[in-house]
């Protein structure tokens, strides 16, 4: 977080930190100054009320200059200049007429009235120069009008406690005002930062309410896809056990049907069984929504797997005049697999391959073994469907976006599915689409 203070900005507080310094220093005076009138009383007691009526003429001219000042907001220096020089000239004047025996009492005062005002003010340490060479010049003149002593004389009867207090003084305020600006200095910073953090915490505060409102929205979605999840499920249970029903009829009579008849009963009680068994994995949304699925491992050829799917898509490829060029491998390879899942993805992947490649097209399946892994791949050479459009279609959810007149329109449920069911089973898939084509490539582990 990084705080920048302008130069209107500390200009603008150290004129506050002046003037509340100044307004010390001014209330000070109004108050206290006409008490000095006791001293007056003890030891000028010829003229103490002459003295209190001029201490009481300055408090007023103080008070009316403050106000004068505050009003039209002039330079608070030249209104502390003007009030130590009043003070000044009453205090020098009374130095040079007392008795010698009072020389220490006034000369102290005055000491006391120099040494306040430099400990007091918050001005560059100049000012509190000009101030001692006033108070010096002042002495001086009033000492060659009323003073009956010679110098050395006044110098040894308090001159020259006078002259160091005065002096030293003068050093107190550069080191008080370099404080001050340091001190204001920090406190815009701190007060800025307050002010970002309070604004962040704004902004961090309204994203939070956002993220809460979304979160909110989403459990409901999540609450409608699980709800339509159980719907659907339920009601394709029923179409599937009347399809079971129907079949196990068939079979009843088999006696009746052609060899031809009885492979395609086997074809139907076989995909209905791999269709109960999804859906009943599929309806089970706390399984699907834990961080594992549980699968039933078991020990197969996962070549002759392929080539079921091979021979199953085969007249579905032949209606949109696709030919499927078979490179399956015919040796056995045994994998530890769900093998309900596994065909499946080698059905969605195919399927998919059929569905989004052109009519007049050839696809190859081909199998190998590569380094103790099992590969199937699928490549079509002809259009490609594009990454950006693949890249959707993995990723669940994602529909196939503005699709040209040979490509077909889908939910890519199909391919998120089968990239989900490989991962799971701790295979690889990788897909690509360029300018040679689209290429499908599934990985497993075998069993040596």
């Amino acid at each position: 977080m990084f705080v920048q203070i302008t130069k209107e900005e500390y200009l603008k507080e150290l004129s506050k930190k002046a003037w509340y310094q100044t307004n010390n220093i001014i209330w000070t005076v109004i108050f206290i100054y006409p008490l000095f009138s006791v001293i007056d009383y003890i030891f000028a007691n010829s003229y103490w009320v002459q003295i209190l009526i001029v201490r009481i003429i300055i408090d007023f001219l103080v008070l009316g200059l403050w106000s004068f000042f505050q009003r039209k907001n002039y330079d608070y220096r030249v209104l502390l200049h003007i009030t130590f020089f009043m003070l000044s000239a009453t205090s020098a004047i009374l130095c040079n007429i007392v008795d010698i025996q009072q020389l220490n009492v006034y000369y102290l005062v005055f000491s006391a009235i120099i040494l306040f005002f430099n400990l007091m003010a918050f001005w560059e340490p100049f000012n509190s120069v000009i101030q001692v060479l006033f108070a010096f010049l002042l002495l001086a003149i009033f000492f060659t009008l009323f003073s009956q002593y010679t110098l050395d004389l006044v110098i040894t009867n308090g001159g020259q406690f006078f002259l160091i207090i005065a002096l030293i003084s003068c050093l107190v305020p550069g080191a008080r005002f370099k404080i001050i600006e340091r001190d204001v200095r920090s406190q815009i910073l701190i007060g800025k930062s307050n002010e970002q953090l309070k604004e962040q915490n704004r902004d961090i505060n309204e994203k939070n309410n956002i993220i809460d409102a979304q979160y909110e929205q989403l459990r409901k979605l999540d609450s409608q896809k699980n709800n339509f999840i159980n719907i659907a499920g339920h009601d394709l249970k029923n179409l599937i056990g009347n399809i079971v029903m129907s079949n196990n009829m068939l079979k009843e009579d088999d006696y009746r049907l052609s060899a031809d008849q009885l492979e395609l009963v086997g074809y139907i009680s076989e995909a209905s069984e791999k269709m109960q068994y999804l859906l009943n994995k599929l309806m089970d949304v706390k399984e699907i929504e834990s961080p594992e699925m549980k699968f039933n491992l078991e020990i197969f050829d996962v070549n002759t797997e392929v080539m079921h799917v091979f021979k199953g898509l085969v007249e579905t490829a032949q209606m949109k005049n696709i030919h499927l060029i078979d490179n399956i491998l015919k040796m056995p390879l045994s994998v530890n697999l769900d093998r309900v899942f596994v065909g499946q993805v080698f059905q969605n992947l195919l399927s998919n391959a059929i569905k989004f490649s052109q009519t007049n097209n050839n696809i190859r399946v081909v199998t190998s073994l590569q380094r103790q892994k099992f590969v199937f791949e699928i490549i079509d050479e002809g259009m490609p469907i594009g990454q950006a459009e693949l890249d959707m279609m993995f990723n669940k959810l994602k529909t196939l976006g503005d699709a040209s007149g040979h490509i077909e329109s889908r939910l890519g449920l199909g391919l998120s599915i089968a990239k989900l069911m490989t991962q799971e089973m701790g295979g690889e898939l990788t897909y690509r689409s360029d300018d040679n084509g689209n290429y499908f490539r599934v990985e497993f582990y075998v069993i040596n």
